[in-house]
């Protein structure tokens, strides 16, 4: 075990774990009793997604993210697959559209319905079979649209380009076959141009995903990773795994040079698997035990020594799996810089977790929230596919600088983007591809839309159920929440009626400062 030492020159020394209030939380969710290593939760700003058990097959939950407290026990699921579901993940670009993979080894693509949900899900929107073997793992592309990754049993990684319109894909793009055993983890760099895996033979690999070919492989046995993780920009790799004693461990890599670690550290003695999660805007990096309460925080800096403890939160609820929550869902007026949604299978509860930077000031901070990762795609499918890369587009957190919602439901992202490349094309004086020209109506179709909404920014899709718009306001389910409600709703209408006699007597103050201007160009 190292050393940590006590005081360190951070804005982020002493940032501090907060777990929400019991009405906050999602209770009465019957979490999945899979033994399968993975997240078993995937999180957007308008939804919680979390697998579930399912007779007969394997389902998952999606609940919106404001609809807290006890679940329906009939709750409808989204249960499609023959098999128990191992990974699911949101679409990054887009807050209704998820993956999921599963033992009947089969990936499926599934559009989530903007309202409450009725009745189960069954029909996917695609599927994609190509595995011969249970798939354990998938990935969405960090800045491509819709190109995902799946990793199966059958030791190969596949990709595939959803920009089709085929519901049935049986045939990827592109087929990654260099591991020998089950792949572990997969992660990407900041563009996406390259994949870090870690295989169940305890070796790190980086990976070109276009040329299929191997970059760097790490030969150290003494670290056996289960988790690989890209840091951003700084061109190193943290892996979590086990020691020759069998001690938890971390270690740091440089990209570039896998024979030996940078840093290596033991932990404790535990069994569980770690978890590790990047925050590429703080350069914090935190630690996530399964089978464990506790989720450990570090600073990474790109020189020695690397790696600076920060702090440990503690609970004694253990946790099976975990989400995070995306920069742009985060509460920046009460400075939270990160999310984590903890499912804790022993209470049937899922427990949100803030990680909070003590601040005084109510004002925006900016040095907490630089520029981050925006919901909109920086390349398509096909541009990718052709060998470009571009980093992730930027905007800002601050209250009123822009949207920071991906595209809505009613607003097809793969025609946006079409129409976007087209009109820059057109601009540069450029030709346009033939697959463009072969859907002009398509395209003329979106840009009447855009310029409809253009002309109507206000106008935002509504979800509304029995009078209340469930992502804003969940139905009140006791008297006194009705009673909160009657009396919310009370002093909204006394403050529109203050409003509007405010507004009247603008009016006639206006009407009596014309009077007078017609009086007096009258006497002249």
């Amino acid at each position: 075990m190292s050393w940590h030492p006590q005081y360190r020159s951070s804005k982020f020394r002493h940032v501090y774990g907060k777990a929400a209030s019991k009405d906050k939380c999602y209770d009465c969710v019957p979490i999945t009793r899979s033994v399968h290593d993975n997240y078993f939760c995937a999180v957007n700003p308008s939804f919680i997604a979390v697998v579930t058990e399912c007779a007969g097959g394997g389902a998952f939950l999606v609940i919106p993210i404001k609809q807290t407290g006890k679940l329906d026990p009939h709750y409808p699921k989204v249960c499609g697959h023959k098999g128990n579901v191992l990974d699911i993940k949101w679409n990054p670009f887009n807050d209704f559209v998820i993956a999921s993979c599963s033992e009947d080894a089969t990936v499926k693509i599934w559009d989530i319905p903007n309202q409450l949900l009725k009745r189960n899900i069954t029909t996917p929107k695609k599927e994609l079979l190509g595995h011969a073997r249970r798939v354990g793992l998938i990935e969405w592309h960090p800045t491509a649209d819709n190109i995902l990754f799946s990793s199966g049993y059958d030791y190969k990684i596949m990709i595939w380009n959803l920009d089709v319109e085929d519901a049935v894909l049986s045939e990827p793009v592109k087929i990654l076959d260099v591991h020998k055993d089950v792949v572990l983890s997969m992660s990407f760099n900041t563009d996406g141009s390259l994949l870090a895996t870690a295989c169940r033979d305890r070796k790190i690999r980086v990976i070109d995903p276009r040329a299929g070919t191997v970059l760097q492989e790490a030969s150290y046995k003494a670290h056996r990773a289960n988790k690989v993780l890209f840091l951003g920009n700084m061109k190193k790799l943290f892996s979590t795994g086990t020691s020759w004693w069998n001690n938890r461990q971390i270690a740091l890599w440089d990209q570039n040079d896998l024979s030996m670690p940078l840093l290596e550290e033991d932990l404790d003695g535990s069994s569980g698997l770690l978890f590790p999660v990047y925050d590429s805007d703080t350069h914090m990096l935190y630690v996530v035990g399964k089978g464990d309460g506790n989720i450990r925080y570090y600073e990474i800096s790109p020189e020695k020594p690397y790696l600076s403890y920060l702090m440990e939160y503690r609970s004694h609820l253990p946790q099976k799996g975990i989400g995070m929550m995306p920069k742009r869902g985060l509460d920046v007026a009460a400075c939270e810089i990160f999310r984590f949604y903890k499912l804790i299978p022993t209470k049937s509860l899922i427990e949100p977790v803030s990680m909070i930077v003590p601040r005084r000031s109510e004002s925006y901070q900016e040095d907490l929230y630089p520029l981050t990762a925006a919901a909109q795609p920086a390349l398509t499918a096909q541009q990718w596919l052709n060998g470009i890369n571009k980093g992730p587009l930027l905007i800002s957190l601050k209250p009123g600088s822009g949207a920071v919602n991906s595209l809505p439901q009613f607003l097809d992202p793969e025609l946006f983007t079409r129409a976007t490349d087209m009109s820059q094309q057109e601009e540069g004086g450029g030709k346009m591809p033939l697959e463009d020209k072969q859907k002009p109506r398509e395209i003329r179709d979106v840009g009447k839309r855009l310029k409809a909404e253009e002309k109507s920014p206000n106008i935002e899709p509504m979800c509304i159920s029995n009078g209340f718009d469930i992502f804003e306001c969940p139905p009140p389910k006791t008297e006194n929440e009705l009673l909160h409600m009657y009396f919310r709703q009370q002093n909204e209408i006394c403050r529109l009626r203050a409003l509007v006699n405010q507004r009247d007597v603008q009016i006639k103050q206006l009407e009596l400062q014309l009077r007078n201007v017609s009086m007096d160009t009258g006497n002249y």
